[in-house]
């Protein structure tokens, strides 16, 4: 069994090593290239439309949930543990200019989020239910002009993401709320594993419009929440801010190495920092791993384009949002490169847990701890929709979706309770091989992606001079 684990983990390191970063980020520059920026040029426009109250109505269009739910529930897939444990793992491994290079992917990324989002909707199909199906699998199905790559493509995608809907979205998170219970407030793993299954099961059970309900409140909720406690340890360690973003910048961009000062016994480079800042971005952010497409299918809106621009900025606010407060927060409390009792370096959620100490003291342990709980359980709720609607296309049919949701949700007491190593690094695996069918998707498609942009400019523009 060690044997399989390790060469598990070694084709695990290979997904996610410099190919796969150099195709997803590559991608996204192609893409923002190819549209000649318009997703940078009109993102104060999606800022505002996902503020909106127009957003949070179902009055434009037809789908199942409005705009903004559309929205949260993608956001709730994707800020989860990457966000504070993520980027304390990358700062620890890459050095603080890691921070930098996710910035940096996800100012692609918003392109990548946009194009497989826009296309989700405009390839989308009711089912019987008369429920809206889509995402990649549809779009590759539907919009690429040789079907047998279209149709393999769809069913590559939509297995990938069934397996990375039980693992990455699912056994990681629940092991991640139990953990941290365990560790903050002594709680048995097994009565946390009992409490949110239960949850789970009730939340779910009611399909996407109980789990948009819940998302649309428990995400800006869990943001905000999160986001007041880091500005919080920022503004109270202000003294440290010019150094530790001279820091980041100096790491992030220096050939040499940095060694010793206030890296401590960390090692930093600009290729390590690029390395795993993108790589914590990426899985962070989920921008061209095609997830969060599946959601925004279910949108209500009068334009694949409009709904594309919304569903972009959760690449805004997971990223530059929720993960700088993270890094600033870390670069500031002056933690980084420090160890433990037993000598060994402090990383993942300790490091961020140890940040918010340093101003808020016990209470910034609970914070953090309540904030791992909040992200993780959302991200298995919002991971729920994707796997089950890749369940869906791969049978070709909505009845057995309810045994998808109970098996689903009982497998919230495994991840819970058990250590699945195998299970995680599979599911991992699964996750990078999501994006390459999405990928070759998007750039197959890039040209239709950047027609149908510019043709929305147009309408854009007579809305503005109507106001």
């Amino acid at each position: 069994m060690d044997k399989v684990n390790e060469i598990v983990k070694l084709v695990d390191d290979f997904v996610w090593g410099p190919v796969m970063l150099v195709l997803l980020v590559g991608t996204g520059i192609f893409l923002t290239l190819r549209t000649g920026f318009l997703p940078w040029r009109n993102l104060p426009y999606a800022l505002k439309s996902t503020l909106s109250k127009e957003a949070r109505t179902k009055s434009r269009g037809e789908g199942d949930v409005s705009p903004f739910s559309a929205l949260t529930t993608a956001l709730a897939a994707t800020i989860g543990t990457g966000n504070i444990v993520g980027v304390a793992t990358a700062m620890v491994s890459g050095g603080p200019g890691a921070l930098v290079w996710m910035w940096i992917s996800a100012a692609f990324g918003l392109t990548s989020k946009f194009s497989e989002c826009m296309l989700a909707i405009k390839y989308r199909e009711k089912n019987e239910k008369g429920e809206m199906s889509g995402g990649p699998m549809y779009t590759m199905k539907k919009a690429i002009k040789w079907k047998p790559l279209g149709t393999v493509l769809g069913w590559l995608f939509a297995f990938f993401a069934v397996v990375a809907s039980f693992g990455i979205g699912n056994m990681t998170q629940a092991n991640s709320i139990s953990s941290s219970m365990a560790e903050t407030w002594s709680v048995p793993t097994w009565i946390t594993g009992v409490i949110i299954t239960i949850l789970a099961l009730v939340i779910i059970v009611g399909g996407i419009k109980t789990i948009s309900k819940v998302s649309s409140v428990v995400v800006p909720f869990m943001a905000i929440f999160y986001v007041i406690g880091g500005l919080i340890v920022i503004a109270l360690n202000y003294k440290n801010i010019p150094a530790g973003v001279v820091q980041i910048f100096r790491c992030a961009f220096s050939i040499q190495s940095i060694t010793g000062g206030v890296l401590g016994t960390i090692t930093a480079s600009m290729m390590n920092g690029m390395r795993y800042g993108v790589a914590r971005g990426v899985f962070s952010n989920e921008a061209g791993m095609g997830s969060a497409a599946i959601t925004a299918a279910a949108a209500t809106t009068d334009h694949p384009v409009r709904q594309g621009y919304i569903n972009m900025t959760g690449t805004f606010w997971d990223t530059i949002v929720v993960c700088t407060i993270t890094g600033l927060a870390i670069a500031s409390s002056g933690v980084l490169g420090s160890v433990n009792e037993a000598g060994e370096l402090i990383t993942g959620s300790a490091l961020t847990i140890a940040a918010f100490k340093t101003v808020l003291g016990p209470v910034g342990g609970w914070l953090v701890t309540i904030s791992i709980a909040l992200f993780a359980f959302s991200t298995i709720l919002g991971w729920e929709y994707h796997g089950e609607k890749a369940f869906e296309y791969i049978f070709g049919t909505h009845k057995f979706n309810m045994i998808y949701r109970i098996v689903f949700s009982l497998i919230v007491y495994v991840g819970a309770t058990a250590t699945l190593d195998l299970v995680w690094n599979l599911s991992d695996i699964a996750n990078a091989l999501m994006a390459i069918p999405n990928l070759i998707c998007m750039l197959l498609l890039s040209g239709e992606i950047a027609r149908d942009m510019k043709d929305f400019q147009v309408i854009l523009k007579e809305e503005k001079s109507a106001k």
